[in-house]
């Protein structure tokens, strides 16, 4: 599949991006580069608007942004970091869609996945992801590079899975959940709602709703790098 999704009425829509953080800066270029839709402007609520332009655009306050450019004529990205259990990003996406935009979805054109894959607005999935069938991604979702989506896995609205993590089929992520790079499931598990699992952790049960798992760290051995001969580790 190519990379952006068209809007679901079989437009192509002009897009303005919320945002003007480094997210922001790196979804401008996917789009421009990736994608069949054109990038016309940027938007965020006036009170952390600092600059009028950003990488080029105009930046517009989001109060306004309807008036300037109307949601019959101009689609959106939500495109903000993982804050609060991705809830700031879930609250301005429903600001969004409370104004009547459309929200699109963005697919690297370097992923893998079957024609069958469900996927819900505002969802943007990096390259390199391996997608099984049977896959459902709801609403709002970001996929880092490179992870496994095993077949007949669901992945809930508002979630942030960042890169190179495993999921095997037919695991459930439950909403507002954030998985660490190189994390590991079990095929089967359930991640309830509102979960952070840290980079590297292994999960081979069900978790607990708001958990947090966290897999430790390397520890430093007393030996000096200076002081070794050879590599046997």
């Amino acid at each position: 599949m190519a990379g952006a999704l068209t809007a679901s009425n079989g437009a192509i829509k002009k897009l303005v991006i919320f945002g003007v953080g480094a997210f922001a800066r790196v979804v401008h270029f996917s789009f421009c580069e990736d994608s069949c839709h054109e990038v016309v402007a940027f938007t965020v609520h006036s009170r952390f608007l600092s600059d009028k332009t950003f990488r080029g655009l105009e930046v517009v306050p989001f109060e306004t942004i309807d008036h300037v450019y109307p949601p019959d004529q101009y689609a959106m990205f939500v495109a903000i970091g993982y804050t609060g259990v991705n809830k700031l990003k879930a609250e301005i996406y429903n600001e969004c869609k409370q104004k009547g935009y459309e929200l699109v979805t963005y697919i690297n054109s370097g992923n893998s996945h079957w024609n069958d894959l469900q996927i819900g607005d505002n969802c943007f999935i990096f390259d390199n992801n391996m997608i099984q069938p049977f896959v459902r991604i709801a609403r709002n979702v970001f996929l880092g590079s490179g992870n496994h989506i095993g077949h007949d896995t669901v992945i809930g609205d508002h979630c942030y899975i960042s890169g190179h993590v495993v999921i095997p089929g037919n695991v459930t992520v439950g909403p507002y959940c954030f998985i660490g790079a190189n994390a590991t499931l079990r095929d089967g598990v359930t991640i309830a709602p509102e979960c952070i699992i840290g980079a590297g952790a292994l999960i081979l049960n069900d978790t607990v709703e708001r958990g947090v798992y966290i897999a430790k760290g390397t520890e430093k051995i007393a030996l000096q790098s200076d002081a070794i001969s050879r590599l046997f580790l």
